[in-house]
């Protein structure tokens, strides 16, 4: 058969079946009103019938592994829980492209290494939130600039010690003028963001320049810096209990994780072993740790896709389980 008719017979079978699979969909009352109520809740509009179909299908699809997996940790045998958020109509793949903007070195990181203070008491759980450090969550949208967010939150917590005033900072002046080794929307590494704002003699709070979720035209005003960076701290790869006395001393901690497996995490301790560090592709911020209820360890992370997702955007991941997704791979901070 002519290739380009093969291709065509393809697509048209693709698309019958797409439609044989709605059309059984919209007899279903109770998923129509699950899906238009999903709709309504985050403002979801699709360009015609056929691309709504295809959110549909990718809609039903998450569906089923949210409520096959809920199901399990009702009756005990995960920790976790999913559930539907804003990204029930993606992909997995169309999920990472959009969201995880975490640029890989390769090679190693240059900074100070951490080291642990002499004397330092690491107590068995650390929140920085009611002392101040942490700023509310911020939602990057369809913008891979995750590792602006963690770079301005681990500053946002040293710029506090150092002054005991909390600023939110611009991650749009990363995204916009830090374009020597990151890429705006296409991706960075806060190690590399960390050098811009020290070289560029600091970094604008957000109230003077705010989040615009797209790449701009720098608009850095000196007039209106809120932060600024002497050096970077790095934390030897792989160890956790180093990982948690840095944030036990120095303060939330930018991390970077495999985050292929959290677009429906919803709450609980994220336990997943399948979650390795060979695929590294989310910045984060640790802002503490401890020990749930059930006795399982946890690293609490900040993440910035808006209060929706997870525990008000917000993560537990599984500590001292191997490195689990790589969280104590990338680890460091600014020195200020």
């Amino acid at each position: 058969m002519n290739p380009v008719v093969l291709l065509a017979y393809l697509a048209i079978v693709g698309i019958n079946i797409a439609q044989g699979l709605n059309a059984h969909y919209k007899t279903d009352a109770a998923l129509m009103r699950e899906w238009e109520a999903f709709k309504t809740k985050h403002g979801k509009s699709y360009q015609n019938e056929h691309d709504e179909n295809n959110r549909l299908n990718i809609f039903v699809e998450n569906k089923r592994i949210v409520d096959e997996h809920n199901a399990r940790a009702q009756n005990g045998l995960v920790g976790y829980t999913l559930g539907i958020n804003k990204y029930s109509d993606l992909s997995a793949d169309e999920f990472n492209k959009q969201m995880n903007g975490l640029i890989v070195p390769k090679g190693p990181l240059n900074g100070t290494r951490y080291a642990v203070p002499h004397g330092a008491v690491v107590g068995s759980e650390v929140d920085w939130r009611p002392h101040g450090l942490v700023t509310p969550v911020k939602d990057q949208g369809e913008c891979g600039s995750c590792w602006a967010f963690s770079t301005t939150g681990a500053l946002e917590g040293q710029h506090f010690k150092k002054s005991g005033q909390l600023v939110s900072l611009s991650e749009q002046n990363l995204v916009d003028c830090d374009r020597l080794y990151n890429k705006g929307c296409n991706g960075g590494l806060p190690i590399y963001a960390y050098v811009y704002i020290q070289l560029n003699g600091g970094i604008d709070q957000e109230l003077a320049y705010p989040y615009e979720e797209q790449d701009s035209v720098c608009r850095f005003s000196r007039a209106a810096v809120g932060a600024q960076v002497t050096g970077a701290g790095i934390v030897q790869e792989g160890d956790e209990e180093l990982l948690k006395a840095a944030v036990a001393t120095v303060g939330p901690i930018s991390v970077g994780i495999n985050a292929n497996y959290l677009k429906q995490y919803e709450g609980g301790v994220f336990d997943f072993p399948l979650c390795t560090a060979d695929e590294i592709n989310h910045a984060v911020l640790v802002v503490g740790y401890g020990t749930a209820p059930t006795g399982q360890e946890y690293w609490l992370v900040k993440n910035s896709w808006g209060t929706e997702w997870g525990i008000d955007g917000y993560v537990m991941m599984a500590r001292n389980k191997d490195n689990q997704c790589g969280i104590a791979s990338m680890a460091t901070y600014p020195v200020v």
